[in-house]
């Protein structure tokens, strides 16, 4: 816009509005849009359009808007301001043509278009929003015409004439939508029909994010008189743009509609081809105008996310889509879901029925869900030999029972990659499953409980696949529906041909082996569906968890027939019940993490899983140093456990073999080893020792250091005293300040030298009153300070004073060390320095409770000095199993080599993002102890938004956590497993949050 076109816009607007003030361009299709501010501070919304079409379109949208406003006050529109003779418009000459200027009211909010992220409460909030405007738009009423006919759903048969226009595959594309569309064109001129607004896209929705509602719905300049449903559908394909499951983008969307305004039945079953025609139309348009605007970058502006959503939406199965809609709007998924329930409700069948040479009258339930200890460790349950034997002693306990299970059970058994995909929510694995599982040995028969004809007849090849599979094809009253049978031998499979008949009663095929089922041991999926979704050589046999409610109705309970009350499906999630439990049973200061407390049942390698079979990466539980339940860890201390578990009064190989293995890993001066069961009983020994050493109990400690939950632990952690709940340490505590290189009292290059001379300046302090210095406890890296790697030359410094002044020096490797940071196995290694004592806990029980105490000859003689030190379980044969199995897969696996290479990917990854974003004010640390601060531009620590990220990684399926004396540091502390592509997967994410609203608040 010209300085003298805005000149000559304010000219009009003050001659027939009275209003003087600015103008900003905004952009528009058909329309220019100006933000015009007053002088006083008012803000209205200016529309400058071809006069040809203003008159009818102003009086229009005037009659419209007016009648939201003053009909309906909680329907938040723009209001029309006349101009000063009452008109709804002005006609403007403006470069040499006339001009419809119009001013309606501003509503302040963020466009739905610059909103990031589109959360499942907006989505929600936005469908209640539609609803209302659908529900107050029912009774209005207008004689004009639709304003922009060719963006009409029910008018799209325009488009047929435009595919010449399109290379072939695009043409093939958009046809699949036009083909359905008018097959369906009856049917769907008969649905219920209103005015709508018929252009709900991301740039007519305001956001106000900080509560997460919609301020306002605007521009209804295409608004039209057309099938109600079409609202919908508009919206939808705006909505599903970025996320790659769109019907689970649509969930909440189409629940806040429903609420508000109940969608019919059929009604939903148009909506998917809607929203398909909806982006074809935009295609089409997009196309024109760029035959005729090749130009116009603004046209061109969603053309690509358009083809992006098209290919998306058309992989989609229209019906499962369906079933997707019925669900989030409270419908069954399948409209025949209870007349199946009813009808089968009234069957009684047998389990000899289908295998009638058993004689089986009764289920035995086997729990394979995800948080069974039956199926034991993932190493275990993909031991076939091992399962098999397991399912052979089930039955010979159970002789007159057939062992069975599993509908809408979560599993962690299926571990191949096909099962897995990349959802709304990150990385997802299907993992409930959809028909009950009849465990029986090879070539046991298979037989029919209906009548039916074959529809698949296959051999399913392929790991963790069906091997032998065989879908009939069931018409029993007015009802049609399919049963599935797989992990047959493929052969008696093959044996039907499709179209074949099976009576009642008749043979399916025979149970196969594992090397012809699928790599399973020998079993029956037996699974019951409304629809077979057009498969024709497979069917799913396990869904996503969060799609289990719309699976639960298209694949009926098998038990529906038999009433084994062995075998009814029990939901795995008690979530909210421990919830309230714990609430009630467990200490009141003791907390869980994130905002929604996860429930985790399994550990697995990098992983922790929830109860419903969602697997989270885990970057700061370094107590899982080697991996969650390492089958190395587990198997040694299950087999020392069945043999003996005492304590240390007796001679025993493992606790030496312990001992020597561990102080292999350090500097010949500290040779003596005490074991213990926590970290904090370790620091509690280590100052015991110290004053065992020194006659003193005076010790120094750093702020924000925390060394463990006894009350000599607490004493000396500035971390828990100097926080909400704490408390003045005992004089015997001496708090020097944190060596902070970043946001500290000293900065750069000389920091740890200056630091060192304040911690020499305590000393003097300490002195100067009589008092004899104990020792310094400090952690090689500061853990809950922040991930602080000590500035260079500091702790060689520090130790060089504290011996002068008589004390003891105790690294706390607690946190930091078993080769955590890469290159050394132990923290103090890093700073050329040799601690009198060594404290060690998490890591060397990879989640057993074991710890240590390691010293120098001198320290332990001295603290023999006549009281026996007893620690019943420290040292007992099984935790020193683990602990020699915990250092021998350190070496065996090179995880020092990992934590280093993958410490470096991930340092350089999170550099290259700090250079992108300035929220990260800082990273530091090294291997797998890594930290990244966030702070504003003058080193403001950014609390709210750590907690922020935190919490939306976990929604991605990361488990992150903050620290520091301000919680505004991320640490990254993750089991020593942690892979290559878990780093590219934790920076992808992490830059994805980053760009996120709420972290520019």
């Amino acid at each position: 816009m010209t300085q003298t076109a805005n000149a000559a816009i304010l000219k009009e607007i003050k001659a027939h509005y009275g209003l003087d003030g600015t103008l900003d361009l905004l952009y528009g299709e058909y329309t220019q849009n100006y933000h015009f501010k007053t002088s006083n501070a008012q803000d209205f919304l200016v529309k400058l359009g071809p006069e040809n079409a203003a008159q009818d379109t102003a009086k229009f949208e005037q009659e419209l808007l007016l009648y939201l406003t003053q009909k309906h006050s909680g329907i938040k529109v723009p209001v029309p301001i006349e101009t000063k003779t009452g008109e709804s418009h002005c006609t403007i000459a403006l470069n040499s043509g006339q001009h419809s200027l119009r001013i309606i009211s501003w509503i302040p909010g963020k466009l739905w278009s610059a909103v990031n992220p589109h959360t499942k409460q907006l989505r929600y909030e936005l469908g209640k929003a539609s609803g209302g405007l659908l529900e107050a738009l029912q009774s209005f009423n207008a004689d004009a015409c639709s304003l922009n006919p060719k963006w009409e759903l029910n008018k799209a048969d325009w488009c047929q004439d435009e595919l010449h226009n399109f290379n072939t595959a695009e043409r093939q594309l958009l046809a699949f939508f036009l083909d359905r569309y008018k097959a369906d064109k009856a049917a769907y001129q008969k649905l219920r029909k209103q005015w709508i607004h018929n252009d709900l896209n991301d740039n007519n929705i305001l956001v106000d994010i900080k509560k997460e509602q919609i301020n306002g719905l605007i521009d209804f300049g295409d608004a039209s008189y057309g099938q109600t449903i079409n609202e919908i559908a508009v919206c939808s394909a705006y909505l599903i743009s970025g996320f790659p499951d769109p019907l689970d983008t649509l969930n909440p969307f189409l629940q806040g509609v429903h609420e508000v305004f109940p969608l019919q039945e059929e009604e939903l079953q148009h909506l998917y081809t809607l929203i398909g025609m909806r982006l074809v139309l935009s295609a089409v348009h997009g196309k024109i105008n760029a035959l005729a605007e090749p130009d116009n970058q603004y046209l061109q502006i969603s053309q690509k996310a358009v083809w992006e959503n098209l290919k998306l939406w058309s992989a989609i199965h229209p019906r499962f889509a369906h079933y997707s809609f019925r669900k989030a709007c409270g419908y069954d998924a399948h409209p025949q879901t209870q007349a199946f329930k009813t009808w089968a409700n009234q069957q009684q069948r047998s389990f000899d029925e289908i295998f009638p040479t058993t004689s089986f009258k009764a289920a035995q339930h086997l729990d394979l869900s995800v948080s069974s200890l039956w199926i034991g460790t993932q190493k275990e349950f993909n031991d076939l030999e091992l399962f098999e034997f397991k399912i052979d002693r089930l039955q010979a306990k159970n002789p007159d029972k057939i062992i069975a299970g599993g509908y809408q059970e979560p599993r962690p058994l299926y571990t191949d990659p096909a099962y897995d995909t990349v959802g709304n929510y990150g990385a997802q694995s299907r993992t409930v499953h959809l028909g009950v599982d009849f465990w029986l040995p090879a070539n046991t028969p298979v037989h029919s409980l209906h009548a039916g004809e074959v529809v698949i007849a296959v051999n399913d090849q392929g790991n963790k696949e069906y091997g032998g599979l065989v879908v009939l094809k069931h018409k029993e009253e007015d009802l049609e529906f399919y049963t599935l049978y797989g992990h047959l031998i493929p052969e008696t499979a093959l044996a039907h041909q499709v179209g074949d008949t099976i009576a009642a009663g008749g043979l399916v095929g025979m149970l196969g082996a594992a090397h012809e089922n699928g790599s399973w041991s020998p079993h029956l999926h037996y699974q019951f569906m409304l629809d077979l979704l057009d498969y024709t050589d497979d069917f799913p046999g396990v869904c996503y968890a969060h799609q289990r409610g719309i699976w639960r109705d298209l694949c009926p309970d098998p038990n529906l027939f038999f009433k084994d009350p062995e075998l009814n499906g029990d939901e795995k999630n008690q979530s909210d019940e421990l919830l309230k439990k714990r609430k009630e049973v467990l200490g009141y200061s003791m907390s869980l993490s994130y905002d929604s407390p996860l429930h985790i049942v399994r550990g697995q390698g990098v992983y922790l899983v929830d109860s419903w079979g969602r697997k989270y990466i885990d970057t700061v539980n370094n107590v899982a140093h080697v991996g969650h339940e390492h089958p190395q860890v587990v198997e040694a201390a299950q087999k020392q456990m069945a043999a003996l578990n005492t304590n240390t009064r007796y001679l025993h190989k493992n606790v030496i073999k312990f001992a020597e293995d561990l102080l292999k890993t350090f500097p010949k001066e500290l040779c003596v080893v005490h074991f213990v069961n926590s970290g904090s009983e370790a620091n509690e020994l280590a100052v015991r020792m110290t004053e065992a050493v020194t006659g003193s109990r005076h010790m120094l400690v750093s702020e924000s250091g925390y060394h463990g939950n006894t009350r000599t632990c607490v004493d000396l952690s500035h971390y828990k005293f100097a926080r909400k709940g704490g408390y003045e340490p005992p004089a015997t505590t001496h708090v020097f300040p944190i060596p902070d290189a970043f946001r500290g009292n000293h900065r750069g290059a000389e920091a740890g030298l200056a630091y060192a001379e304040d911690l020499g300046r305590k000393i003097e302090v300490i002195e100067s009153q009589g008092i004899r210095l104990g020792g310094l406890l400090l952690e090689s890296v500061l853990s809950c300070g922040g991930q602080i790697p000590l500035p260079p030359n500091f702790l060689k410094a520090a130790y060089k004073e504290v011996r002068a002044a008589g004390g003891l020096c105790i690294a706390d490797e607690v946190q930091v060390g078993m080769g955590r940071l890469g290159d050394s196995f132990w923290g103090f290694q890093q700073y050329d320095v040799v601690p009198d004592i060594v404290t060690i806990g998490k890591p060397l029980g990879n989640g057993h409770p074991v710890a240590a105490v390691v010293c120098t000859a001198e320290v332990a003689s001295a603290f023999n000095n006549g009281m026996e030190y007893f620690n019943t379980f420290g040292g007992n044969p099984v935790s020193a199993a683990i602990g020699s199995a915990v250092l021998a897969v350190i070496e065996q696996e090179d995880l020092m080599q990992n934590a280093q290479s993958v410490g470096d990917q991930l340092l350089s990854g999170l550099r290259a993002l700090q250079k992108e974003y300035p929220i990260i004010a800082d990273v530091r640390g090294k291997g797998f102890f890594l930290g990244f601060e966030l702070c504003d531009s003058n080193l403001k620590p950014l609390t709210a938004q750590a907690k922020y990220l935190a919490n939306r990684m976990k929604y991605y399926g990361f488990l992150m956590s903050v620290d520091g004396p301000d919680d505004n540091v991320i640490k990254i502390k993750p089991p020593m497993v942690f892979s290559p592509h878990n780093a590219e997967q934790l920076l992808h994410y992490l830059e994805k949050i980053l760009n996120e609203d709420p972290m520019y608040p």
